[in-house]
């Protein structure tokens, strides 16, 4: 079944904003489904405050005049609204409790979850819990970065789509893992192994160092039903970011090199972050103690946008895919260039540009 039938709202292929913690908020959720793609809110580390985010969600879904994105207030019978938007939870720290909370009134399209602590056995209580409270009506999103958590998320919570992230990816994920290149279509062939034709099959979509349009069309020659994007999204006009963090992606290039995989941010067991290489963790490398460098990198924290880049201190995570972004664009624009220009390729015969 192609996931526009489960969105009826989207285009072909599925165009999905990552919820990148601090960042990706309703304005930017709610742009991209309206452009016809999936946005997904960010509830991070924790589950605070989220009732309050989804609440924006709907008074600017509420503004929008597309008839296909209006909540089914009227119609509904039972279970809370269901709101054209997704979530995603980084699920070794955020509450399951205080989000199920947030569930009684809205019900987003899709619930992205990462990062379990133990192994995807602790995803059960989340997976049980989300589809009780929203009536079935949710997907189950899962995140993993190599075939063994694939086949392991599968046989725990059953989810609706797998997001396959390759190593190329920004932000966290997996210390070891591979390129989509090889990772999507061995977890593609590991699934059908695993599943008869009859049964249900499971949604692939590709995330990690996807920029322009071409990076879809390859995502979609190796099996993917959609994609993820998320540096590219760090320069939209309604992404929650400092202006010195997207003047930073935009003057990075040569993301192989400009950008590493490090702890030096952050230390979840078994994961690590993708970002643009500054003093923190050249100080790093050069045997800086841990101490020192965060007294250094908090007092950076007063710089503001001078905190950014090369020569700044501050996080500034981004894919390999950085070097292709140029400019600072409307959400809804990256969406609309992404599946017009997807479009002419396969069907019209036309070149691909950047965007």
């Amino acid at each position: 079944m192609p996931m526009s039938a489960e969105y009826p709202w989207t285009k072909s292929p599925l165009i999905a904003s990552a919820p990148m913690t601090k960042v990706a908020m309703p304005k930017l959720a709610v742009a991209v489904s309206k452009a016809g793609g999936l946005g997904f809110i960010a509830a991070g580390y924790s589950s605070d405050n989220l009732e309050d985010l989804l609440e924006e969600a709907e008074k600017l879904l509420l503004q929008e005049s597309m008839p296909e994105m209006k909540m089914k207030t009227e119609t509904e019978t039972e279970g809370p609204k269901l709101l054209p938007i997704g979530v995603g939870f980084i699920t070794w720290s955020a509450s399951l409790e205080k989000a199920l909370a947030s569930f009684s009134r809205y019900c987003p399209a899709a619930f992205w979850l990462f990062a379990p602590a133990r192994g995807f056995k602790d995803l059960i209580p989340w997976a049980e819990q989300i589809r009780k409270v929203t009536v079935d009506r949710t997907r189950i999103w899962v995140q993993v970065g190599c075939v063994a958590h694939a086949v392991e998320a599968v046989g725990a919570i059953d989810p609706d789509v797998i997001v396959v992230q390759g190593i190329d990816a920004g932000g966290h994920a997996r210390a070891q893992g591979a390129s989509i290149i090889s990772l999507l279509p061995e977890i593609s062939d590991k699934l059908r192994e695993l599943r008869p034709a009859s049964a249900k099959q499971v949604g692939l979509v590709a995330a990690g160092g996807i920029s322009d349009s071409r990076g879809v069309l390859a995502a979609m020659a190796l099996g993917a039903q959609g994609c993820v994007l998320g540096t590219r999204f760090l320069a939209s006009c309604e992404c929650v970011v400092a202006d010195g963090y997207q003047k930073a992606i935009l003057d990075a290039s040569d993301g192989g090199m400009s950008t590493v995989r490090t702890t030096i941010y952050d230390k979840p067991h078994g994961y690590d972050g993708r970002g643009l290489i500054n003093k923190t963790y050249v100080d790093h490398m050069a045997g800086l103690s841990e101490i020192e460098n965060g007294k250094l990198y908090r007092d950076e924290l007063d710089r503001g946008d001078g905190g950014y880049g090369t020569d700044g201190r501050l996080t500034t995570y981004a894919g390999t895919g950085v070097g292709l972004i140029k400019k600072v664009t409307p959400a809804g624009d990256i969406v609309k260039s992404l599946h017009e220009e997807v479009s002419a390729t396969l069907y019209g015969g036309g070149n691909l540009s950047r965007l």
